[in-house]
C-alpha cells in the first residue's frame, strides 16, 4: 500500500481562466486569485467588453491597482472577439504584449456574451492572423440554438463548429475552456498538440444532481452546466492522467448573492478563495497527487509558451473551513464549498 502523502511543494500555479469583474467587485476578489496564483488569464466579458488594446491596458492597470502590495501577481489580458473586430487590432495588441490570447464567446452563450461571435466565418481573417502569430484562441464551446438541450450544447459545438475549425486552421493554438463532457475529453485527446483544455474545480466535484436534487441550488449553477456523473468521472480521469493537454482553469465567476438567488439566477461559481485546496482534494481522492504539479503548474505554461514560475507553494493536509459567504463588492458572495471543510490547506509563505 502506498504511503500517504501529507504535503506537496510545487511551482506556484497559474489560473488559465478567471473572471475578475470590475469596479468594487474586482477590488474585492482580485486578492483571492493573487493569493493563490502567480498569473491568470483574465476574461474580457465586461460591459462594454474588452475589444481593444487600449481597453485591455486600462483594465490591466485597474487590476494591478487592486493587488495587495505583498502579493506578486500578473494578469494576462485577452481580447473579446466580435463579428467585426479588426485583425490589425489583434496583431497590434499581441505585438505590444498586451493581449496574451483572444476569447471566442458564441453570442449569448453565457454571462456577458451578448456581443460575441454570431458565426465563426465572420472572424476567419482574425483567426488567420492569430494562427500566423501563434496566439491562442480560447473558446467557450457551446452552441446557442434554442432547440438544442442545454446538456448537449458542448457536444453539438464540437460536432458542428470545433471539428471544422481545426480543419480550417490546423496550426491555430486552441484552448477549449472549462470542458464538461466525455465528448470534449475525447476530442482534445484525439487532436494535435495545438489543442488543449482547462478544467474547473466544480466540474471535477459536482454533477448536475448538485444543482437539482433537493431543490434548486443556484450557487452550483454555472455555464457550461455540470453534466451527468459519467462526464464528471471522465473529467477527473483526464485531469489526473498526467496528460499535458489538460490544465488548471478555475472559471471563478463571482456574483452577488442576491443575483444568484432570484427568479433568473446568474451563471457562475466563485471558487477563487480555495481553488488549490479544492483541486488537490480531487487528486488526493483519485490517488494521483503526483500528477498535480503538472496539471497545476506545468502544462499551462507549456501551452502558452511561458516559463514555469520560480516561486513555490506548499499544501499540506489540514482543515480549511470554507465560510458560508464572503463580503465582496459591497455585498455577499457564496463561495464554492460554502460551509464545508476541505482536507488540504495552503501553507503561508
Amino acid at each position: 500500500m502506498a504511503k500517504q502523502v501529507d504535503s506537496i511543494t510545487i511551482p506556484r500555479p497559474d489560473d488559465w481562466h478567471v473572471h475578475l469583474r470590475d469596479g468594487a467587485m474586482m477590488q474585492s476578489v482580485v486578492p483571492y486569485t493573487a493569493r493563490q496564483f502567480a498569473r491568470a488569464i483574465v476574461m474580457p466579458n465586461l460591459s462594454p467588453p474588452v475589444t481593444t488594446t487600449a481597453a485591455a491596458t486600462a483594465y490591466r492597470d485597474r487590476i494591478m491597482a487592486a493587488v495587495p502590495g505583498d502579493m506578486d501577481f500578473t494578469p494576462l489580458m485577452t481580447a473579446y472577439l466580435t463579428d467585426d473586430i479588426s485583425p490589425d487590432e489583434i496583431d497590434r495588441g499581441y505585438a505590444d504584449g498586451v493581449f496574451t490570447a483572444a476569447k471566442l464567446y458564441p453570442a449569448n452563450a453565457t454571462t456577458g456574451s451578448a456581443h460575441g461571435v454570431t458565426d465563426v466565418r465572420h472572424i476567419h481573417a482574425v483567426l488567420e492572423t492569430m494562427q500566423t502569430l501563434g496566439m491562442p484562441l480560447l473558446i467557450h464551446g457551446e452552441v446557442t440554438d434554442s432547440d438544442i438541450d442545454i446538456f448537449d450544447r458542448e457536444a453539438v459545438f464540437i460536432d458542428r463548429i470545433l471539428s471544422k475549425l481545426i480543419l480550417d486552421f490546423p496550426a491555430l493554438k486552441i484552448g477549449f475552456e472549462h470542458i464538461t463532457t466525455q465528448d470534449a475529453v475525447d476530442f482534445v485527446l484525439a487532436s494535435g498538440t495545438n489543442v488543449a483544455a482547462t478544467i474547473t474545480p466544480q466540474h471535477l466535484h459536482i454533477n448536475r444532481n448538485a444543482m437539482l436534487v433537493g431543490g434548486m441550488r443556484p450557487h452550483n449553477y454555472c455555464l457550461p452546466v455540470a453534466k451527468r456523473e459519467l462526464h464528471r468521472l471522465a473529467l477527473r480521469k483526464a485531469a489526473t492522467s498526467g496528460s499535458p493537454k489538460f490544465f488548471l482553469g478555475t472559471d471563478s465567476a463571482p456574483h452577488e448573492r442576491h443575483t444568484k438567488e432570484n427568479a433568473c439566477g446568474c451563471a457562475g461559481i466563485f471558487n477563487a478563495p480555495n481553488a488549490l485546496e479544492s483541486y488537490l482534494t480531487v487528486f488526493d481522492e483519485e490517488g494521483a497527487i503526483g500528477a498535480f504539479e503538472g496539471f497545476a503548474s506545468r502544462h499551462g505554461p507549456a501551452f502558452y509558451g511561458l516559463d514555469v514560475n520560480k516561486a513555490q507553494v506548499t499544501l499540506q493536509r489540514g482543515k480549511t473551513d470554507v465560510p458560508a459567504q464572503i463580503s465582496a463588492g459591497g455585498s455577499d458572495c457564496v463561495p464554492f464549498h460554502a460551509g464545508d471543510a476541505l482536507g488540504w490547506e495552503v501553507v503561508p509563505a
